[in-house]
Order: C-alpha cells, then sequence, then structure tokens
C-alpha cells in the first residue's frame, strides 16, 4: 500500500477516534475553537486577515537591515550562543511556528496557526490542540502529534530557562490521535484552581521537528541549520557577518487568512555591525535599507544628509502608545556591597538624568517612573481598593514608603542643582556604614573601598555615555566606579550566569498583558536560576505572592491591582535606578516601500511591509 495512502488512513482513523469515541478528558459542552483570549473574547474571527496589515500587499522583492552585534549559533531555544535576527523567540519568527500566534493589537489574545482549533476547559485544567493535516516541515514530512509531545518535552529538560519555567507547570502531555493533543495541568500551587494563562503559553510553543533532532545534542552550540515549518529558509549566512532568508514558494501555510499581507519580501537579510557609527555611515550609502535610529542626539544632529535632503530616504517620528519596557541601572544585590537598600537608594540620588537629558539627548526622554511605564499597569499616588489588599499581608515586610510615599526617582531641585541630592545620598551611604572621607568611600567594618564595575554591551552608545555621566558623578562621593564594555556575546553570557555588579541595559521587556513570565523576571526561584532575567536576585515573599497573582488573575481588575502592587514592592526595593524611555520612535527608510498606516499603539511591523516596485510591475501588467 502507498505510504502516503496509509498516513491519510491513519489521519482519518485518529479523528474518527478522537472525535466520536467518548473520552473522559473532554466534556461534550467544550467546543472547538479558533482563538482564545487571557481575558473576555479574542477580537477575531476565523478567516479575518489582521487589521494592521494590507491583505492585498503584492508579494517580492527584498528588504536588508542591520543589527549591532554578532551571532554564532543557529539555535534560539538554548542559553549556549547568539542566534541571528529572524530566529529569535521575541521577534516574529521566519523559520519556527508556534501552536497558536499572538495578535500584536490586543492585550492577550491568541489563534489557530499549526493548530487549526483548540478546545479549552472551562476551569483551564487543560487544553487540546487540533492540527492543520496541511501543515508540514520544510523537507515535506507532515507535522504531527509526535512533534508537539517531543519539542514540549525537549524544551522542558533543555530549552531557556523560561521555557522550562513555563512548561514544567504541564502534569501530562497525551496524544489522542495523529493530529491531536492534550496538555493537562497541574493546579497552582497551595490553591484549588487552575493557571489561566498557561494554555495560552503553551498555544505560542514553537514546534520542532522530531525526526530531525531526536537524536541529535540540542544543547551544542551549532552553526548547523534544522529545518522548521516557517514561511522562509536560510539561504546563506556568514557567522557574524550577515544571515539571509528566502521566502518558500512551497510553505504550506500562505493560504491562511493570517498570513495574509504579511512576510511580502522574497529576500530578507540582516547586515551585523559591531559598532553603531559604522551601521549608520553604511545606512547613509545604502548598505542597507531601514534603520531604527536609538542615539536622539544623533536623529538631531546627523539626519540631514544628502540623500534625506533628495528624497530618496524617509525620516520619520512616530508617536509611541505601547509598553516601553525597562531602561535602567541594575544592581546585583547577590554582591554583598549592594546587599543594603540604603546604598542602592544613595546612588540614585547621584544620577543626574536631568543633566543627560537636556544636554546629551536633546530632552528626548521621559524620566522612567514606573516598571510598567505607559500603560495602565503603572502604580501611581497611594495604593488603595484591591491594591491595598494585596499589599496588607506584608505590611511588616516592606518598606514602608509603599503605604505612604508615591515613588519618584530622585531629581534636581527646581535650579538644577545637584547639591542636596548628594548630601542625601552622603546620608545614606553613612547609616549604611560607610565613611566619606577624602581618601574616598570606605566601609567601616571590612575597610574596603567603594568600588564596582557596570557593564554593558559594546555596541550599546547611550549607555555608554549615560554611564560615563555617571561614573563621574560617583567621584564626587568618593565611589570609584568603572565602565567595563564587551562585546553582545560576552555580555549575554555574563549576564546569564550573574556575572556583575551592575548592568545598564533595557532589562525587562513589557506588554500590557504581564503574566507568568514576572516570576521568571523576579521570583525567589529565578534569582538562582542561571539565564533567568531576575537580574538583580530579587528574593522577596511578596513579590513572589504578587506575582503568582499576576499570572493567575481571572479578570483584569485583578491583573492591574496585582501589577500596581508589585510595581510599587519593585520599586521601593531600590533594585534599579530607572533611566527614561522615548514616546516617541525615530525610522528612517530608502523610498522603495510602502507599508500599513502607523498606529501607535501598535508596534512596527516590518514583517507587513510591501516592495514599491513590485507593486508598480504589478500595475504594469493590469
Amino acid at each position: 500500500m502507498n505510504h502516503k495512502f496509509k498516513y491519510y488512513l491513519l489521519v482519518i482513523f485518529g479523528f474518527i477516534l478522537a472525535h466520536v469515541t467518548p473520552t473522559s478528558c473532554a466534556s461534550s459542552k467544550v467546543q472547538a475553537t479558533y482563538g482564545i483570549a487571557l481575558q473576555g473574547n479574542p477580537k477575531y474571527k476565523e478567516g479575518q486577515p489582521f487589521d494592521y496589515v494590507n491583505p492585498k500587499a503584492p508579494v517580492g522583492g527584498q528588504i536588508k537591515m542591520a543589527v549591532t552585534g554578532t551571532f554564532d549559533s543557529l539555535n534560539p531555544f538554548i542559553t549556549k550562543g547568539t542566534p541571528p535576527a529572524g530566529l529569535s523567540l521575541f521577534s516574529e519568527p521566519l523559520i519556527f511556528e508556534p501552536l497558536m500566534i499572538r495578535a500584536k493589537d490586543e492585550p492577550f489574545s491568541i489563534y489557530g496557526h499549526l493548530a487549526e482549533s483548540v478546545e479549552v476547559a472551562t476551569d483551564r485544567s487543560w487544553i487540546i490542540f487540533n492540527l492543520r493535516p496541511e501543515a508540514r516541515w520544510a523537507d515535506g514530512q507532515p507535522i504531527t502529534a509526535k512533534d508537539v509531545v517531543f519539542t514540549h518535552a525537549l524544551l522542558k529538560e533543555k530549552g531557556r530557562p523560561n521555557l522550562q519555567l513555563f512548561y514544567s507547570k504541564v502534569a501530562k502531555v497525551k496524544e489522542m490521535g495523529p493530529l491531536k493533543i492534550k496538555f493537562s495541568f497541574n493546579k497552582i500551587e497551595g490553591e484549588d484552581r487552575y493557571d489561566p494563562e498557561l494554555p495560552l503559553l503553551i498555544g505560542l510553543m514553537n514546534v520542532l521537528p522530531k525526526h530531525i533532532l531526536e537524536n541529535k545534542d540540542f544543547e551544542k552550540v551549532s552553526l548547523q541549520p534544522f529545518i522548521g515549518s516557517g514561511p522562509y529558509k536560510i539561504k546563506a549566512f556568514k557567522p557574524g557577518h550577515s544571515i539571509t532568508y528566502e521566502r518558500r514558494g512551497d510553505y504550506w501555510g500562505w493560504h491562511l487568512p493570517l498570513n495574509k499581507g504579511r512576510y511580502n519580501f522574497n529576500i530578507v537579510q540582516y547586515d551585523f555591525y559591531r559598532d553603531e557609527k559604522i551601521s549608520f555611515e553604511a545606512f547613509k550609502t545604502h548598505e542597507y535599507d531601514l534603520r531604527g535610529e536609538p542615539d536622539p542626539a544623533r536623529w538631531v544632529t546627523s539626519y540631514n544628509f544628502k540623500a534625506i535632503k533628495t528624497g530618496q530616504v524617509k525620516a520619520i517620528e512616530l508617536p509611541v502608545a505601547q509598553p516601553v519596557g525597562v531602561h535602567a541601572f541594575v544592581f546585583n544585590t547577590r554582591k554583598p556591597i549592594f546587599h543594603d537598600p540604603r546604598v542602592r537608594e544613595a546612588l540614585a540620588y547621584a544620577f543626574d538624568f536631568e543633566w543627560l537629558n537636556k544636554n546629551i539627548f536633546h530632552n528626548a526622554y521621559v524620566r522612567q517612573r514606573s516598571f510598567y511605564d505607559n500603560t495602565e499597569l503603572a502604580s501611581s499616588g497611594l495604593p488603595q481598593g484591591k491594591e491595598l489588599e494585596l499589599l496588607e499581608p506584608f505590611r511588616n515586610q516592606l518598606p514602608a514608603e509603599v503605604f505612604t510615599k508615591e515613588y519618584n526617582p530622585p531629581s534636581l531641585d527646581k535650579l538644577g542643582n545637584t547639591r542636596k541630592n548628594l548630601h542625601k545620598a552622603r546620608e545614606l551611604l553613612k547609616k549604611a556604614g560607610w565613611d566619606l572621607s577624602r581618601k574616598g568611600a570606605i566601609n567601616t567594618k571590612t575597610k574596603e573601598p567603594f568600588t564596582f564595575e557596570i557593564l554593558i554591551a559594546q555596541q550599546q552608545v547611550i549607555d555608554e555615555k549615560i554611564a560615563l555621566a555617571f561614573i563621574r558623578t560617583l567621584k564626587l562621593l568618593g565611589i570609584h566606579a568603572r565602565l567595563r564594555l564587551v562585546d553582545s556575546a560576552q555580555y549575554e553570557n555574563r549576564r546569564m550566569t550573574f556575572d556583575y555588579d551592575v548592568l545598564l541595559n533595557t532589562a525587562w521587556g513589557a506588554t500590557c498583558s504581564p503574566g507568568r513570565e514576572q516570576t521568571f523576571y523576579f521570583s525567589t526561584k529565578a534569582a538562582d536560576e542561571p539565564g533567568s532575567r531576575n537580574y538583580p536576585g530579587i528574593k522577596s515573599p511578596a513579590v513572589d505572592y504578587l506575582c503568582d497573582i499576576l499570572a493567575t488573575a481571572q479578570d483584569r481588575s485583578t491583573l492591574v491591582a496585582a501589577a500596581r502592587a508589585l510595581d510599587r514592592v519593585l520599586l521601593w526595593g531600590h533594585y534599579i535606578i530607572p533611566f527614561g524611555y522615548r514616546n516617541t520612535a525615530y525610522l528612517a527608510y530608502w523610498d522603495k516601500f510602502d507599508h500599513p498606516p502607523f498606529k501607535p499603539e501598535i508596534p512596527i511591523q516590518i514583517s507587513t511591509w510591501w516592495a514599491k516596485d513590485v507593486k508598480i510591475e504589478l500595475k504594469k501588467g493590469e
């Protein structure tokens, strides 16, 4: 019998078995659905493309982009090595695909991709994925339930720590047929209910090919590509220099409504630069096509070159109404020098944001005052209502300011005088056991001088300017800080192993719907897990509790209250010195593209752009 015919018989039999035979897993009241949301109902119906795309966008042409940094691995699922853009788990990946995909214009809703539908228990104790029978790997092999089960087990054991954290909460995975998989979940520890976010997190799992990886050393850093199921394949690459992706004509999913208007370029290329200045000069000579400018000073002073004046390059400022993440100095409290929160608070008084913003960055930044700035999740005023109720059990463990003061980072007085702030810093340091003599800041117990290192990646020119200004002010307190510039690979390795005194970085991303990832960012368990993003080493029962409430919130009001309460605890712990964020994005590109209208509340999606010359060719051929 033909092998392909055998496979389809098996699929049909599995479908009948799963849908007709009574099972203990699914109530007859649970119906298959196309999309699910964390709270409320998903926005899109089956058959709808996303609102932020042009479904009729023409296909063809190419786009070349730049990345500051390097890469030495083609496996984005492990902590070892640095993967290139396009493979990243945190962008729109070109090679690997999830069971379901997230909409960019909703807080947290996902829709069927490799899975054409899902069935979810009303208490969210389990989820069933029904795979698309037409889904294929790039080598033509069908994607089956075995691939999903294999992927979960592989990433649970060997994946990045955040993946291990999420997937360890699955109690059982069961193949219910060739294209049907059930994930059953553990209850929330100490509670008689299930985490409502877990079904969505499993839905976002990128599926990997069992027939390719089951006999491979998955944890070994490798530049050997392995196939995915996505719309592109790797055409060529030169480690640390460039990687080129080619659109697949044989991609199985071009017919899906949610793929309409996306992935329109035949060629997508990323070139890697070790230095921002060189990268900018390369853009001016059209070595690549598109640039998001990170440096406000350069935007103001250097975007006046000939191609802009002639209209060959568009340089535009776009308002941003999205979560902005956290750009800050991060103290490693694992280091004895930063154990005392009074020390961390004192250093915040020595940071002169106003001078930097005015003299270096042309007042482009808004001062950061929250871990959730630019969203409704940011704390303000004093805690009230549900927020106060969540904090109350920990009143004796938390700084009094959590309940009595609105957090604001130290700033200059109206006259721009730093003397008052430095005086406050000296008071705090003396209370924490530091003798501030002419010889410098000396610890009264250990007799050791106050010295530490600020770690940043070489390509972060803005961070270098910020750190150098901070170091100059610290000298006025007798504190000797050193700047350590390392390449991106070394920076990432040291960050993952907590090998630093102070980091300066955009340390945590943000969404309008934070959830289980906050445990990975701030929990006691994550503090001792290399590869986690608990960079400060926070160990706080209040933080652990609030992270759990946030991750398991049943409604939006509880989620908002938990986020605001967590925000207060983190801020008054003085784990960071917040810098600032821009509510304007700077974008420059050579005038060879069209795109859907920009919307402040939606991140720029290059996957929705298209080449102008393709559009012109189509018109000529009409």
